[in-house]
């Protein structure tokens, strides 16, 4: 495989996922996040081409929602605000922040995705363990870090990226322990991919709003996330040679996966976006009860039908391939879009000047994707790739970092929804 194949391979899974990010900032929360990392993981495996993943594809689906979905609990709303103060310290602060919070997207989401892959018959995943040192990492990380250590990054807002913190490192932890190398290395550059997306997103919704464009902005930033964060993904997972495991997954695996994939999720973001009491509020419904129900009642049906229209698919079905996978990232990517129209009035007048761009996205990938050919593909060993530096990737990462909130601060004089952190004395 050429290094060019690599790259359209990367940049197909950034469309992807940076589109389907794009749309979570309409929905928003553990759900919406989740719902971006089916879509994301869907097109990964898509680009990927490979035989031995297809009959996995659920339980691999269902752990980059989980991943994806679990640090969606983190608030950085006054972080975006931290950035945008006039003294370098706090917006400095800011940057730093959006890519701790942005990096823990990337550790959790690519390393969950990671350890499903790597998962085989051999060596597989303890789940059930993976968990439960999570969840104790959580709350030794939320209480040594928060509680003792008062180390406050957004008060008076909630402190759970702490939480994730912990999770992450005991994931981490427990891939060190039981042999996941690649399954590591996902997570490595997702962290880095998402943590810069964040922050370098972030420098770009100042700019718009400094120049004032009529754009959404903030839209942008969550693009960025998505993108970088799914190349940095994508890289890490084609640039690593995994165990191949011809293991299809049993029953139960398959039906709790489809589950998570195709109601619980789903039903999540729509039970938070499409109730009828927060509809009648938007501008566009203007307290009219009737069309708030029609709504309700419309993206309801639209799950419905997806999931009869999958279930009826995958009757008796006992190995997956690419025509399953393709049915299940088109159903839910154009279902995601259709109720980001839906719950931002677009049908009944209230455009926005980023939804066609959803659209376009979706069209650009599904070309792009005729013309790409696996990135394994007669290569499994990988040997062009540089010896990974993990340090100095880090490093560099945080340097420019560093030289996002000097950017920003020569561009503006001041703009609205500025937070300060730390007191400025004079």
């Amino acid at each position: 495989m050429k290094k060019n194949q690599l790259i359209l391979s990367i940049l197909l899974v950034g469309i992807a996922f940076g589109t389907a990010w794009a749309i979570r900032g309409q929905f928003g929360h553990e759900p919406g996040a989740a719902f971006a990392g089916i879509i994301g993981v869907a097109a990964l495996l898509l680009v990927a081409r490979r035989a031995d993943w297809y009959n996995k594809m659920l339980p691999i689906i269902a752990a980059g929602a989980i991943g994806w979905g679990t640090t969606g609990m983190i608030s950085y709303g006054m972080v975006v605000g931290y950035c945008r103060a006039l003294d370098l310290l706090n917006s400095t602060y800011g940057f730093l922040s959006l890519y701790v919070i942005g990096g823990l997207f990337g550790l959790i989401g690519g390393g969950l995705v990671g350890l499903s892959l790597n998962s085989t018959s051999a060596n597989r995943v303890k789940w059930p363990s993976l968990v439960a040192e999570m969840a104790a990492g959580g709350l030794i990380g939320y209480y040594f870090l928060i509680v003792q250590a008062e180390l406050l990054m957004t008060p008076p807002r909630s402190e759970a990226w702490a939480i994730c913190l912990g999770a992450g490192a005991m994931m981490v932890w427990h891939m060190v322990r039981n042999g996941f190398s690649p399954a590591l290395r996902v997570a490595f550059y997702a962290m880095l991919g998402a943590g810069f997306g964040f922050s370098f997103g972030n420098l770009l919704q100042t700019t718009g709003n400094v120049l004032q464009l009529h754009f959404n902005m903030w839209n942008v930033m969550e693009y960025n996330i998505g993108f970088w964060g799914g190349s940095g993904m994508a890289y890490g997972v084609f640039t690593s040679v995994w165990p191949t495991d011809i293991e299809v997954p049993r029953k139960y695996e398959n039906n709790l996966s489809l589950m998570v994939i195709l109601l619980v999720v789903p039903l999540l973001v729509w039970k938070d976006a499409f109730m009828v009491s927060d509809l009648v509020k938007s501008n566009f419904i203007q307290n009219d009860a009737s069309k708030a129900l029609f709504l309700t009642l419309l993206t309801f049906v639209i799950l419905v039908a997806i999931n009869l229209i999958v279930r009826y698919k995958l009757r008796g079905k006992t190995s997956m391939g690419q025509s399953e996978l393709m049915m299940l990232f088109l159903l839910l990517f154009s279902a995601y879009i259709i109720w980001s129209y839906l719950v931002t009035g677009l049908f009944m007048g209230n455009f926005r000047s980023e939804q066609p761009l959803y659209v376009l996205n979706l069209i650009a990938f599904l070309l792009l994707l005729r013309k790409s050919k696996s990135p394994f593909q007669n290569n499994q060993a990988q040997n062009f790739y540089p010896k990974d530096r993990w340090a100095l990737y880090f490093g560099l990462i945080i340097a420019i970092i560093l030289l996002l909130p000097l950017i920003s601060q020569l561009m503006h004089g001041g703009i609205p929804n500025a937070n300060m952190r730390f007191p400025i004395l004079t």
